[in-house]
């Protein structure tokens, strides 16, 4: 059990802590590795004994030290065991109960075979779900926490359904599968199983491209189901999504589904950033510029 936090540190304390190596900096003259290390309360500087340079990130020490504004780390054993929840940043809602309410619209929305055949694909698989449950929205953006990418899927699934309906969508099923499905790229694209980053294949391909990959295979698999028209909307719905091409869209939205979906993305990202923004906010002040938003807000 981890019981002392980096937010829990002092300065000027002996401190026995494990943390997660986050960010490795430097090797100093006395081949000690200088890195960041830390918990999902955050990180502190530390110099850390390590004459072989055998750490890497992302491994877990129990350190002890003396706490200043660097962590002078002055005896370590790294351990195997523990609860990653408890060094990664993980969404606030228990992820079963976001899986249920995603499981709860699509039973409700998800009637036509080709609809159903294609959600089942990704969603009655174990490996996709055991990636997509612990998947995060970003790295450094929106949703950027463990649980983020189930978190953001129902939201943007939620807002898809209600502007569906409203404006009376033709395709209301794919709006909200597309939805479902835009950002599953994101499992093969970030990396949720130490600190935060993108896979190599990420940097190479990006989501909205991994996401058409598996798309297609699982038309692929199942070839003589689909129609040419329903592949290509749901095609359109993964391509489109981030709306305009300096976005990163391939191409900006041209069917009233990739619409609703781009629209959805666009408020739910928006939204979650400015809720991290808030967090620890005075009321009536400013925040600094953020450049997801492009300014600073009042709260």
């Amino acid at each position: 059990m981890k019981e002392l936090y980096v937010k829990d540190m002092k300065a000027g304390t002996n401190a026995k802590v494990s943390l997660m190596i986050m960010k490795k900096l430097y090797r100093d003259n006395n081949n000690n590795t200088i890195a960041y290390a830390g918990d999902n309360t955050g990180d502190i500087k530390s110099t850390i004994p390590d004459k072989e340079d055998i750490l890497k990130i992302g491994d877990v020490i129990i350190a002890e030290g003396v706490v200043g504004n660097i962590f002078d780390i002055t005896s370590l054993e790294k351990i195997e065991n523990f609860n990653m929840e408890d060094y990664l940043s993980t969404v606030k809602r228990p992820i079963d109960d976001i899986m249920k309410e995603i499981e709860d619209i699509s039973k409700e929305e998800f009637k036509s075979k080709e609809i159903l055949a294609l959600n089942d694909y990704f969603f009655r698989n174990e490996e996709f779900l055991e990636k997509f449950k612990k998947g995060i929205g970003g790295v450094s953006q929106h949703h950027n926490y463990r649980g983020g990418l189930a978190e953001h899927t129902l939201n943007v699934m939620y807002m898809a359904k209600s502007m569906a309906y409203r404006y009376d969508c033709r395709n209301k099923e794919i709006a909200i599968l597309g939805a479902k499905l835009h950002d599953i790229g994101k499992i093969y694209e970030l990396f949720a199983d130490g600190p935060f980053s993108y896979t190599l294949k990420g940097e190479m391909e990006g989501h909205i491209v991994i996401g058409v990959t598996m798309l297609m295979e699982a038309f692929d698999a199942q070839h003589e189901l689909y129609s040419e028209d329903f592949k290509e909307r749901m095609v359109g719905c993964i391509v489109q999504h981030h709306g305009k091409v300096e976005f990163g869209s391939p191409k900006q939205p041209n069917t009233e589904e990739a619409y609703i979906v781009h629209y959805a993305d666009y408020i739910d990202a928006s939204l979650n950033k400015i809720s991290q923004i808030k967090e620890g906010m005075t009321p009536c002040t400013w925040s600094g510029y953020e450049r997801k938003i492009e300014g600073k807000l009042y709260f």
